[in-house]
């Protein structure tokens, strides 16, 4: 099996698996991808925030021995409970309240909005450690030294603020799964808080203006107590790499959510041009882009739906005549065409149907009627009517052929040819037929036209059976007429 790449797998990337993977393999999954990658962000950012109190940002010196309580203790053992409990216990919180989908049934209106908001509720408990952080040290170096109360404050705030735009994107990834189980059941009228556009606004903010901010409020703070240039130019080195790596990375995040699901509609469209009509694309984004997912699905069953009625249409009346009735659906009242009809049909039907088995019986009436249908539409004609061990055949409407007559007689002599090769039907019984000249009015669309047949006495009657004369028959009504 090949590999699928993020363009063509279903939920916009490989890790994420298949929708209709096992229930238990699916909850593996996504509690591994959010565990770890909650983990990493929070990890990343205490690195961070510390690197930042004790080098970068002018202020008071924490590195000294009237903080290492606080250093040595308070921080690690923080750090550690707040990624415990914002990893560990908050991804299986998460889990319990998408209990429907491990439990494999649809969701409830109330569970599907639930479902589609948990990675902002998850985002949230995350900054909730992080604001507890804030007032813990913020307070703890306060006490200690009033002076490092600005740079702890701003520190762990623009780093929060940054992890909790890392922890939505991670989280929104891994729900994914979870979120296209909620979006079987119907896309909701109003995308989720503020579409694309918020997602897009957000990682602008937290990738350039937190970033800023932080820069301002150091020039700020650098007349109220002055730094070295040097130091200065330290601090806006620091700050600025860092905000072009967390910037662009948070894009490239934001970027591919929005893309995914384009790619998947792009997709599924090539596969639809192709000639696979049996395509959907799977709905996960609960924004407009889900919208456009959805959409799509619409359209494809649409063509579906038409693809299946042309083709029992062509199947009934012959893809020639299918595709020119479709073409040309005809004026108000139809139209008068000159035509050949064709009759063809078993003598001795019912002595054949007494003598053998039902089962035998029909399997030499589909070989016939095969051999029937092959060479009308091969001569650019269609069956017009079975019935019983007879079939009618038109040439000549609703496709305008230029010798209708000679069409006609050219399929049934490769008919009777192939059916004289034809053992069982030979040996049961022997074929009746004969071709006509008529002159048939055809209704608008040009599917079904009523073809009349000449009697013997001139008059016209609608060939309601499709019972062949004799070939000296339609010789006397091609006279009579």
């Amino acid at each position: 099996m090949p590999a699928r790449s993020h363009r063509t797998a279903p939920l916009g990337s490989a890790i994420l698996g298949e929708p209709a993977e096992p229930i238990r393999r699916q909850r593996i999954r996504i509690q591994t991808l959010l565990t770890f990658s909650l983990i990493g962000t929070h990890l990343v950012g205490a690195l961070i925030v510390a690197a930042l109190i004790n080098v970068v940002i002018p202020g008071p010196s924490v590195l000294t021995s009237d903080f290492l309580v606080i250093t040595a203790i308070l921080a690690p053992v923080y750090v550690v409970s707040a990624v415990v409990v914002g990893s560990v216990l908050g991804t299986r919180a998460t889990l319990r309240r998408l209990r429907w989908a491990l439990e494999n049934r649809p969701p409830t209106p109330q569970e599907q909005r639930i479902a589609l908001r948990m990675p902002w509720r998850t985002t949230l408990q995350q900054g909730a450690l992080w604001f507890i952080g804030l007032i813990l040290f913020t307070v703890g170096f306060g006490v200690i030294d009033p002076q490092t109360i600005p740079k702890v404050a701003l520190t762990i705030t623009l780093a929060g603020v940054t992890v909790c735009g890392f922890a939505y994107m991670f989280t929104d990834f891994a729900l994914r799964p979870i979120a296209a189980r909620a979006l079987e059941v119907g896309t909701p009228r109003r995308p989720r808080l503020a579409g694309t556009t918020g997602r897009v606004m957000l990682a602008w903010a937290l990738g350039s203006a937190v970033p800023v901010v932080g820069l301002l409020f150091i020039a700020v703070f650098s007349f109220i107590r002055p730094v070295t240039s040097t130091r200065l130019a330290i601090t806006i080195l620091a700050i600025g790499g860092l905000g072009l790596l967390t910037g662009s990375l948070l894009m490239f995040l934001t970027i591919r959510s929005t893309i995914a699901p384009i790619e998947s509609v792009r997709a599924g469209m090539q596969r639809i041009a192709s000639g696979d009509f049996d395509t959907a694309v799977v709905v996960y984004d609960g924004t407009e882009l889900g919208q456009l997912q959805t959409g799509f699905n619409r359209m494809a069953e649409g063509l579906r739906e038409r693809e299946k009625l042309r083709d029992v249409f062509g199947r009934h009346v012959g893809r020639e005549v299918a595709a020119a009735a479709l073409a040309n659906p005809g004026v108000l009242g139809g139209e008068e065409r000159d035509v050949a009809v064709l009759f063809v049909d078993i003598v001795g039907s019912t002595a054949l149907a007494a003598s053998r088995p039902p089962t035998e019986v029909v399997a030499l009436l589909n070989r016939f009627f095969a051999v029937v249908v092959e060479e009308v539409h091969a001569a650019e004609g269609f069956v017009n009517k079975f019935e019983g061990d007879a079939a009618l055949a038109i040439f000549g409407a609703p496709v305008a052929l230029d010798n209708a007559a000679g069409s006609a007689l050219g399929a049934a002599r490769r008919m009777a040819r192939r059916l004289r090769s034809c053992a069982d039907v030979r040996s049961g019984s022997h074929r009746g037929g004969g071709a006509a000249r008529a002159h048939l009015h055809q209704p608008p669309g040009g599917t079904h036209p009523q073809v009349p047949r000449r009697g013997a006495g001139g008059g016209v009657r609608p060939a309601v059976s499709p019972r062949a004369e004799s070939p000296g028959a339609s010789a006397r009504n091609d006279r009579a007429g």
